[in-house]
């Protein structure tokens, strides 16, 4: 499997590129709309086709890619069928993955920091990779308190979905702020400070309760654009 990290500094999100050695195809997970040309360079420069764009959710923080991507490469958008986008061409649920000649990506409904968002497990031999997005973070979480997320609904998320997985099942997040790249299960288990250690969902509850986090700047603009898949009405 082709995989690469790639980040977007504005907003410190990450989008995930992953491709099938034998069919040269790829999807775009969680792309932004500010580094269409920067995926589109790395796209020809490996030799790949962009067959799909994946999002986790629908985001606060920046504008999706997807539908120019479309509209440049020909691509399909994908995303969590509960979400119920009109412009969306595939939607995603835990009852089928999406696959891409060797390329499987399982989705986990994890919802709480929104409330239809989904992680992807990614399971290659000798390698299982979560593709967490805003749900669980390194040495943290979505926040909980708009587009219908709720603090104890992500706990049991992340308990009952995501902590379940080996120990040594590695980390992507969509975001990071400290310039940190992976985690694991087994890490974020016993060291996140927010869902670690043996916190129950009470204390989870009231950790989130007491962030008091801005509102986020983009989020007028965000939330409807990406709900038409990345298309700002002027």
């Amino acid at each position: 499997m082709i995989f690469q990290q790639l980040f977007e500094s504005e907003s410190s999100t990450y989008t995930y590129l992953l491709g099938c050695p034998e069919t040269r195809q790829a999807v775009l997970v969680d792309p932004v709309l500010e580094t269409v040309e920067r995926d589109l360079s790395l796209l020809q420069e490996i030799g790949l086709t962009l067959a799909y764009t994946v999002e986790t959710h629908v985001h606060a923080d920046h504008v999706t890619s997807a539908a120019r991507l479309r509209s440049l490469t020909g691509s399909r958008i994908a995303c969590p069928a509960m979400d119920g986008l009109a412009c969306a061409d595939l939607g995603l649920s835990e009852v089928e993955p999406l696959e891409l000649g060797s390329l499987r990506l399982k989705p986990l409904f994890t919802p709480g920091h929104t409330d239809f968002h989904h992680c992807y497990v990614v399971d290659q031999p000798g390698s299982l990779r979560v593709l967490t997005g805003d749900a669980l973070l390194i040495d943290g979480c979505g926040r909980t308190d708009f587009q219908g997320g709720d603090a104890e609904t992500l706990y049991r998320s992340i308990h009952e979905k995501i902590f379940t997985l080996p120990d040594d099942a590695l980390i992507y997040p969509a975001h990071d702020y400290q310039h940190r790249h992976v985690s694991s299960v087994g890490q974020e288990r016993q060291r996140n400070p927010r869902l670690g250690g043996g916190k129950t969902v009470d204390e989870f509850v009231a950790i989130m309760a007491a962030l008091e986090l801005p509102y986020p700047r983009k989020m007028d603009v965000a939330v409807p654009a990406n709900r038409r898949c990345g298309l700002i009405e002027a």
